[in-house]
């Protein structure tokens, strides 16, 4: 190991930001292991590596009367030409000199320093993909196996696996595709990005790539509900009264939200959030047409009283919307026609 070598090192550490000592500490826990496999397992081998850079192992050996076959032994007669002052029964560090260390050497050293660059690359890579998590990526789909959809994003690949893909998705191999950053995990050596396309944040940064109103934060998300495939609600406010929270969002003739519903493939209602429930309330359930909200609060319970041309659609195709609007709002909602209302407290009356 050279000067140079060294210098490369403090390249490393700047470039990759592998440390030099911890790059110096495996170089010499892989040297031990290349060593005992070349010069005996059972030997007990010591490497130090001097602040030049140069690289020495050592057998460490007991000081026995004489030379013998046992392994791991000196005689007295050579261990006092290393080191003078010796005993019997002492233990002596034996340098290892040969061409075969020199190898050795070497070709672990490189193998060590590429490993340690992989490894820090790889910890770069999970770094800035984790950065990534919950915001939208957009790649390549090059592969769909087993319901799996692989996509190139440059660096790494990412899946969108089946649970996370929308039923209105319809993949094909060399589409480019928006996605939401789900998880990054390390699985051994590689690094897997998981996308969602089903994910109820997705389609708020959605909205926020689309409006810009968002993104300065001139109006905000309050709350959202999703059924991906079918239908999102998404409340919006804005404390500026002059700003129409609802028009920064659908945009000039409905550019805006008409961008995500070709994106997702789904219905979207926006909606103007309110700090009193039952106004919010009747507002999530738009489209319909609300007449009257009641609250119970102690419950969180609401019963929501609609024109009768408008109950099948405060309730939606299989209670969707109804279900949705309870999502949204928090509260547990009873839809009921106005007319049956009517009715009912006249025969109470009576």
């Amino acid at each position: 190991m050279t000067a140079n070598l060294l210098k490369a090192l403090i390249e490393l550490e700047k470039e990759k930001g592998i440390k030099k000592e911890e790059l110096m500490e495996a170089v010499k826990l892989a040297l031990v292991t290349a060593f005992k496999k070349n010069f005996g397992e059972h030997q007990n081998i010591l490497v130090e590596i001097e602040e030049s850079g140069q690289i020495k192992a050592f057998i460490q050996k007991e000081v026995t009367i004489r030379k013998s076959k046992k392994r791991g032994t000196i005689s007295l007669k050579e261990a006092r030409q290393i080191k003078p002052e010796c005993k019997l029964g002492d233990a002596i560090n034996v340098e290892i000199n040969s061409e075969k260390f020199g190898r050795i050497a070497a070709q672990t050293v490189r193998q060590v320093i590429s490993q340690k660059v992989k490894e820090a690359e790889k910890d770069l890579l999970y770094k800035e993909f984790l950065e990534k998590k919950g915001d939208i990526i957009t790649g390549n789909i090059f592969r769909i196996e087993k319901g799996r959809v692989y996509v190139d994003l440059g660096k790494l690949e990412g899946v969108i696996p089946p649970s996370e893909q929308s039923p209105n998705d319809n993949f094909r191999v060399g589409d480019r595709v928006r996605a939401y950053v789900l998880d990054v995990k390390e699985r051994g050596k590689d690094i897997e990005v998981i996308l969602s396309r089903t994910h109820p944040e997705f389609v708020v940064k959605l909205f926020q790539l689309e409006v810009p109103e968002l993104y300065e934060g001139i109006v905000t998300i309050k709350a959202f509900a999703r059924e991906p495939g079918y239908r999102t609600k998404i409340a919006v406010h804005s404390d500026q009264k002059n700003i129409d929270s609802i028009g920064a969002c659908v945009g000039n003739k409905g550019v805006r939200v008409l961008a995500i519903v070709n994106e997702l493939n789904e219905k979207i209602d926006v909606i103007e959030w309110s700090e009193n429930a039952s106004k919010f309330i009747a507002n999530a359930l738009s489209p319909a047409k609300v007449t009257l909200v009641k609250l119970n609060e102690p419950e969180k319970t609401a019963l929501a009283i609609v024109p009768p041309d408008q109950l099948s659609l405060a309730i939606g195709r299989e209670g969707l919307n109804a279900k949705l609007a309870a999502k949204l709002t928090g509260w547990k909602i009873d839809i009921k026609n106005e007319n049956l209302i009517e009715n009912e407290e006249q025969n109470k009356e009576a």
